[in-house]
């Protein structure tokens, strides 16, 4: 499979992929990035388009690749545009192992059968080429060592990388240290990219999904369903409503 057919999702998942173990590294924030990762592949596509911190679709014909016209179809019938976080956030149950059953369909892996304690069947999964996810990972490290603005699709796949944790399996030890910065350091040459990352690194921080609104004016009320009004600070304790307090004394 040419370089031009891989997805950003399938290169995810060959940089997560530990070619000695056949195992897959940050496995539950992994399946966050790959959510993640279709957005940013439809986005290069012209499928959909970024609308402040929500998705919209802009172009709703299909990829011609089943698993990213899936993800293309859920956005469609939303109808209005998501929240990336809500997106990303949401149920994705096997689709992890829907890029590895379909790495595997392409030959780029196959599966190993074996045994977890002697007793529960467990598979792993074995690079066929490594030369691919060398060549993945030098699009990297490209990018950190020369400093150079890497392409969208590069950039994208650095920010996913980092926000997934894939850092310290890339650039392991003390001496990964600075790489491990620079690849969060190219976050900010994809805005899809970053927009996406953050959104992956929200859900796994637990970060409230209602989007930070300014204050509403003096004198103007805030709309009925509490959009727009301000959220207390961190760590002071919202103030009751004076007419709460009025009623509790009266009690």
């Amino acid at each position: 499979m040419g370089r031009s057919r891989r997805t950003l999702p399938e290169e995810l998942l060959l940089l997560a992929l530990d070619p000695t173990t056949g195992t897959t590294a940050q496995p539950q924030s992994l399946d966050l990035g790959l959510a993640g990762a279709q957005l940013v592949e439809l986005a290069l596509a012209g499928r959909i388009a970024p609308d402040g911190d929500r998705i919209a679709v802009v172009v709703p014909r299909p990829t011609g690749d089943p698993t990213l016209d899936c993800a293309l179809e859920l956005l469609r019938r939303r109808g209005a545009p998501v929240r990336a976080v809500h997106w990303i956030g949401g149920p994705r149950l096997g689709l992890r192992q829907t890029y590895l059953s379909h790495l595997e369909r392409c030959g780029m892996v196959h599966a190993v059968a074996g045994q977890m304690c002697g007793v529960l069947p467990t598979t792993r999964y074995q690079a066929t080429d490594t030369e691919i996810s060398r060549e993945i990972k030098a699009r990297l490290d490209s990018a950190i060592r020369t400093g150079v603005p890497p392409d969208p699709r590069t950039a994208a796949l650095a920010a996913l990388a980092h926000a997934v944790g894939l850092g310290k399996h890339l650039y392991p030890g003390n001496e990964g240290r600075s790489s491990r910065s620079r690849l969060r350091d190219l976050i900010r040459h994809d805005p899809m990219g970053g927009l996406v990352a953050h959104a992956v690194m929200d859900v796994q921080n637990g970060v409230a999904a209602q989007p930070r609104r300014s204050p509403a004016p003096a004198g103007r009320q805030a709309p009925a369903d509490g959009r727009g009004a301000p959220e207390p600070a961190r760590g002071v304790p919202a103030q009751p409503h004076r007419g709460s307090m009025a009623r509790a004394a009266a009690h």
